[in-house]
């Protein structure tokens, strides 16, 4: 399961920046895992709440935004949403697609308290 791995990486960004923004305390965190990136989101949240106990991520609220996966269709030159690589385009059900979003695992910002 990767998802642990990753959620270990989201724990040492989040005490990376509380070591060099100077904050005690997470109170929130909103992540961004998109449908293409794949990320099995159920499996990250529940690694990262096994992680919690003991580091900053205890107490937090952990909110995983999911966006959905785009390409851009080489057939019909448009961009289309797609729920998975190797889907067919909805438009034109052209098979040369060049995912275009969706990808992205990222941190998008902490709500952070001093005390």
């Amino acid at each position: 399961m990767h998802e642990a791995s990753l959620a270990g990486g989201v724990l040492q960004l989040v005490e990376d920046t509380a070591r060099r923004e100077g904050f005690a305390r997470l109170l929130e965190l909103r992540l961004e895992a998109g449908q293409l990136a794949g990320v099995d989101v159920r499996a990250l949240r529940f690694a990262l709440e096994s992680l919690a106990p003991g580091t900053l991520l205890e107490g937090a609220r952990i909110q995983i935004d999911e966006p959905p996966g785009q390409a851009w269709c080489m057939a019909c030159a448009q961009t289309v949403a797609i729920a998975q690589r190797g889907d067919a385009c909805p438009a034109c059900g052209g098979c040369q697609l060049q995912p275009t979003g969706g990808m992205e695992l990222r941190v998008i910002d902490m709500r952070v308290s001093d005390d």
